[in-house]
């Protein structure tokens, strides 16, 4: 299998991140504020591209109701498979920026592009609007979005393998989804930008153009401020061609990656039907049409665990194990939605419901990527190699198969049950349109005379749908999740990656030690190797520097010696607060870990010396049960990773290698 190797080798294109441990640049600008450009784009997307369809487009009556039944179907099946042709291209991607990076650079402006060309839909002719919207839906999903997603979500499990930094990281990461769903999709749009643009396409697509341009500038951020350490390390090794094949087969032959891809599959069918039917639920159910405060107080109030959870989320996770928090999570998650589905039009149970659900599904937020990554450590341990493109490829078709399956099923459904969209009118059509709604049986949501207009003259008339509708929005919005919730505690109980998984990376570091040593070459740790090559890279980059800068002073007639020594004490002062930085960071792990040990000393002291026995005694217990499952679970993957090496010298003798 050939590899696509590109240099990328110029300093303008170098990450901005030097250090080998996680900084907080890297935290605040590469996982915070970098991807939502993006996840704000497609958060909006997720809950309002279908009404921007149904409502606005019109489109839902369309052959019947089945073109945006079957449409998405056949575009997430597009979807799907470029998620696992770029899974494949990111493995086979040798660059000295990484094997994921790179491609925000080529995601970004594409994305910004896309997004503008799904709401700028010609009027008029019925077949340039559907082969448009087929277009830009594809070419938006198909591939711009996807180069994003599959490059973004490898950023954490190839960022470091200091499991305690990664989990930070996914925190961070899951902050700024957070942070756009719950406080734009959730707040800002649905009270001030959906009651402004309503039923006029020329708003949309104002709005959603300016939106998707935002994406360029913050992905460019995310780029800069992120580094892979893990692919800098993984390529000391004498690099091997892993077959697609084999790689399918280590992902798929695994017990922990099997259980959590098939609960993501379930969750984000679940939570894309809600995401869906939200809009909805509260224009037709809780609330009347764009009222600007139903949505929000559900959204916002439900969510408000959200944003509080970022603070405990972690630190209870690593006390209990992110696994165990999950599963006791999804249980309060399902009590959430079976308060919400007694009275699913009584709006204070319903902010109650939403509120309870949303503590339970903090764990899931925030920490589901940091054992995701954990489960990539674990196939690299168990096989011999690492397979995270395709591994995250699938997690990536997950997203992308349900989305467009829900989206043909919810839209199906609600055509089928009836479903009848708002009618637009000008203030010279009102009366009409009026009349027109009464003569087919329709009652009005509010009373015509409290109708208003956008602001360039559009009036949305919006009239109560039938008792069938208005269940199948009840559905999909609380009450699937109050069975699902049960579901996916079940699915994750039996993930048990946590206790074992420093061993693990243990192991992989002694293989690679040994292979470097048995094709003759000197090991130099991969931090220390990565730290020399920066350094290498940093006195490259100073010398360029330095030979612009003498370039420019005689050509514009100022001093280099004092332009030098400026510099100079410039790059003093960063590199004087780089250290004092690190310094503080190490001061402050050390003071942890002295805490932790004056706890247990504190706590020992107070015991009796019976009862100092017995907590030695289970102390001893628990030791030698934790070493007698890691035992077991070494022999397996021993006995794994000897078959899998077998099998990879097989495909190599046969391919001629080696």
């Amino acid at each position: 299998m050939s590899q696509y190797s590109f240099s990328l080798g110029s300093r303008f294109l170098n990450s901005r991140i030097k250090s080998q441990n996680v900084t907080n640049k890297e935290k605040w600008l590469g996982y915070l504020l970098g991807p939502c450009g993006a996840l704000l784009f497609n958060a909006i997307m997720a809950t309002y591209l279908n009404i921007y369809y149904t409502d606005v487009l019109k489109l839902g009556g369309l052959w019947g109701g089945l073109f945006l039944t079957i449409f998405p179907i056949i575009s997430k099946i597009i979807d799907a498979l470029t998620n696992v042709l770029m899974g494949v291209i990111i493995d086979k991607t040798k660059t000295k920026q990484g094997k994921a990076r790179p491609w925000l650079l080529l995601a970004a402006p594409l994305m910004a592009i896309s997004g503008i060309l799904l709401f700028v839909v010609p009027s008029g002719n019925e077949i340039v609007q559907i082969v448009w919207v087929m277009f830009s839906y594809n070419l938006y999903y198909s591939i711009a979005y996807t180069i994003y997603m599959m490059s973004h979500n490898l950023l954490v499990p190839l960022s470091t393998r200091n499991t305690s930094q990664r989990g930070v990281l996914a925190v961070f990461n899951n902050i700024s989804t957070i942070m756009m769903s719950g406080i734009v999709v959730a707040l800002v749009f649905p009270m001030a930008i959906y009651p402004m643009i309503e039923g006029s396409q020329n708003l949309w697509i104002i709005v959603m153009s300016v939106l998707s341009c935002l994406t360029l500038p913050l992905t460019i951020v995310e780029y800069y401020f992120t580094k892979e350490r893990v692919t800098a390390e993984v390529s000391k090794e004498d690099e091997r061609k892993i077959p697609v094949s084999l790689q399918l087969k280590a992902i798929f032959t695994d017990k922990s990656m099997w259980l959590l891809l098939g609960y993501f599959l379930l969750y984000t069918l679940t939570s894309t039907l809600k995401n869906l039917a939200l809009p909805y639920y509260c224009n037709f159910v809780l609330g009347t049409y764009s009222d600007g405060i139903t949505q929000m107080l559900v959204s916002v109030l439900g969510g408000i665990p959200m944003g509080i959870g970022i603070f405990a989320v972690w630190p209870l996770a690593k006390k209990i194990g992110k696994k165990n928090l999950t599963v006791l999570g999804f249980l309060l998650y399902a009590v959430g939605s079976a308060i919400c589905w007694l009275a699913p039009t009584n709006l204070p149970i319903v902010l109650v419901g939403q509120f309870i659900k949303n503590i339970g599904g903090l764990p899931c937020a925030y920490v589901f990527m940091a054992l995701f990554a954990d489960a990539l450590d674990n196939l690299e341990w168990k096989n011999g190699f690492r397979c995270d493109g395709l591994a995250m490829s699938a997690y990536s078709v997950i997203i992308t198969a349900a989305a467009g399956f829900v989206a043909g099923i919810f839209n199906g459904g609600i055509a089928a049950a009836g479903y009848v969209a708002p009618f637009n009118a000008t203030a010279e059509t009102l009366s009409s349109v009026l009349q027109e709604i009464a003569s087919m049986g329709y009652t009005l949501q509010i009373d015509a005379s409290l109708l208003t207009p956008t602001i360039d003259g559009v009036y949305t008339i919006a009239v109560n749908q039938n008792a069938t509708v208005n269940g199948l929005f009840v559905f999909f919005f609380v009450g699937l999740e109050a069975i699902a919730g049960l579901v996916y505690a079940g699915m994750l109980a039996p993930v048990n990656l946590e206790k074992t998984i420093g061993r693990k990376q243990g192991v992989i570091r002694a293989r690679m030690k040994e292979s470097c040593l048995a094709a003759g070459k000197p090991w130099v740790e991969p931090e220390v190797a990565a730290a020399k090559e920066q350094e290498e890279l940093d006195k490259e980059a100073e010398e360029a520097y330095r030979a612009e800068l003498k370039e420019r002073s005689e050509a514009k007639g100022f001093s280099y010696d004092e332009a030098l020594a400026k510099h100079e004490e410039a790059r003093a002062a960063k590199e004087a607060k780089r250290l004092a930085s690190e310094k503080k960071a190490k001061e402050r792990e050390e003071a942890k870990a002295k805490k932790r040990e004056e706890a247990i000393a504190a706590k020992l002291s107070k015991m009796s010396a019976e009862e100092k026995a017995r907590y030695e005694e289970r102390k001893r217990k628990r030791e030698e049960r934790d070493e007698a499952l890691w035992q077991k679970e070494q022999e397996r993957g021993n006995a794994a990773y000897a078959k899998m090496q077998a099998a990879l010298k097989a495909y190599e003798a046969r391919e001629g290698r080696r």
